[in-house]
């Protein structure tokens, strides 16, 4: 079975389970998502993997892995997700110490969070990518990246997988005040939130 490389897309919240997040995996040389149901831990914790100036003030349970093996030498060099049965996906870490090649079993949410932080390449096998992904319609006279992206998200959102709360809308606050916010929500380590605040703060750079 052949392999094909995911990248992140980004994360939404759930309607079909309350509390829980979506994240979104694209295919790198097609046009197919991957929407995968996670935890709210673990999209928080993707979420600042994937938003590097967010900086916990004491280390998340992925980073403490991630430590823990530079510490020993424990390289996890890609992520596979190999399985998919009754809508559960299932992943395994591709890890290599000392030339030493060791396949560990993960939940896929994790994997990806550990995946971010070693810097290692997402995988799934084209049978699953052909039973679970799907196809999202972009509006090709949109010649705006950025905005092509938040058109692909909100048709993302509207495909099964809108929102069951508002998000929190920032655009009425001056820099200082999201820094401000920034700083806040990182202390009360609500970094969903941040990483919110750290995309109306790009937008704006």
């Amino acid at each position: 079975m052949s392999l094909v490389r995911l990248n992140i897309k980004g994360i939404s919240y759930s309607q079909t389970q309350n509390g829980a997040y979506a994240l979104i995996l694209n295919e790198v040389d097609g046009d197919r998502k991957l929407p995968i149901v996670i935890g709210a831990f673990e999209a928080q914790s993707i979420a600042i993997a994937l938003e590097k100036e967010i900086s916990p003030p004491r280390p998340l349970t992925h980073d403490l892995f991630k430590n823990f093996s530079d510490r020993f030498d424990i390289v996890v060099k890609q992520v596979i997700i190999h399985k998919l049965v009754d809508g559960v996906f299932y992943s395994s870490l591709i890890c290599e110490r000392d030339k030493i090649e060791e396949i560990i079993d993960a939940r896929t949410s994790d994997a990806i969070a550990l995946a971010l932080r070693f810097q290692a390449p997402i995988f799934t096998y084209k049978n699953i990518l052909d039973k679970a992904g799907i196809y999202l319609k972009v509006n090709p006279k949109k010649e705006d990246e950025e905005n092509e992206d938040s058109i692909l998200m909100d048709e993302l959102v509207a495909n099964e997988l809108e929102p069951n709360q508002p998000r929190e809308n920032f655009k009425g606050k001056t820099i200082e005040e999201l820094n401000n916010l920034l700083e806040e929500a990182v202390n009360n380590e609500d970094y969903e939130k941040a990483a919110h605040i750290r995309d109306e703060i790009s937008k704006r750079e």
